[in-house]
């Protein structure tokens, strides 16, 4: 295939760490941390609901990964930190650092929020368990998420979802009961809906927390605990060789635009 490698270099970005930022308990990075440690990439969790203070600017940082939660992206009197967040988010989306940036779930709708896209409660319910996701044309070129074959399962646990992209974004990924499952903002940015980081473990942790809501909404938790535990293998493949799609823009690497499933 033609080589559409994009320069993601900056000069001094090695060794520099990533800033995880973790709103609770129980919501780590998981998959996507551990494979970027794989990769030697320093990876450094905050956790601001137990007091540990974010930074104020993302000098010295290679790059800033926005983890979920069950706080609402607007809600900054339940999660106080959150203006912080958003001013990260913009930091290195808008200004001349070019820090990239990788937000999921609930980071996925601070960074749509933060960049003036809206987040909307999902009036149907929540979405839970493996679903499968579609591509859309702009996934074939893009450096992070172009690999994702059509209908790969991702593990879903979300109220509230994007109801409006940011000016300038481009959808990567959709799904049946969810339009906006994947988007990147200019080169360097990237949101998910979904949560590439967790196997059905950690799954299980949230549906045990949640299950009073869970079948409040008419949702079996076992069920969707298990779609997911069926589903692990082809998660762990195909969100794992996403997490270091990232990290090699995270190091500066030349990269390369990944195949089309199906192409070599």
């Amino acid at each position: 295939m033609t080589d559409t490698s994009t320069d993601y270099g900056r000069p001094g970005r090695a060794g520099r760490p990533v800033l995880v930022v973790q709103h609770e308990d129980g919501a780590g990075p998981g998959l996507v941390g551990e494979r970027l440690r794989a990769a030697g990439l320093d990876v450094r969790v905050v956790h601001p609901w137990r007091g540990e203070a974010l930074p104020a600017s993302l000098d010295g940082w290679a790059g800033l990964l926005v983890l979920g939660g069950s706080a609402n992206c607007e809600d900054d009197t339940a999660a106080p930190w959150l203006p912080r967040v958003r001013s990260l988010v913009r930091a290195a989306v808008e200004g001349g650092t070019r820090v990239p940036v990788l937000g999921i779930c609930l980071g996925a709708q601070i960074m749509a929020h933060a960049l003036g896209g809206r987040v909307v409660r999902r009036p149907q319910g929540p979405e839970l368990g493996a679903v499968p996701l579609r591509r859309l044309p702009a996934a074939d070129g893009d450096p992070v998420l172009g690999g994702v074959p059509e209908g790969a399962p991702a593990a879903q646990w979300h109220w509230d979802e994007i109801g409006e992209l940011p000016p300038g974004a481009v959808s990567l990924l959709t799904g049946d009961d969810c339009a906006y499952q994947a988007f990147r903002v200019g080169s360097h940015a990237w949101g998910v809906q979904f949560h590439p980081e967790v196997l059905a473990d950690t799954v299980a942790f949230w549906a045990a927390a949640d299950e009073s809501q869970v079948r409040s909404a008419g949702i079996d938790p076992d069920a969707a605990v298990g779609s997911v535990r069926d589903a692990e293998q082809r998660l762990r493949q195909v969100w794992g060789t996403v997490a270091e799609a990232w990290g090699a823009v995270v190091r500066g690497a030349r990269v390369p635009v990944p195949a089309r499933p199906g192409e070599r």
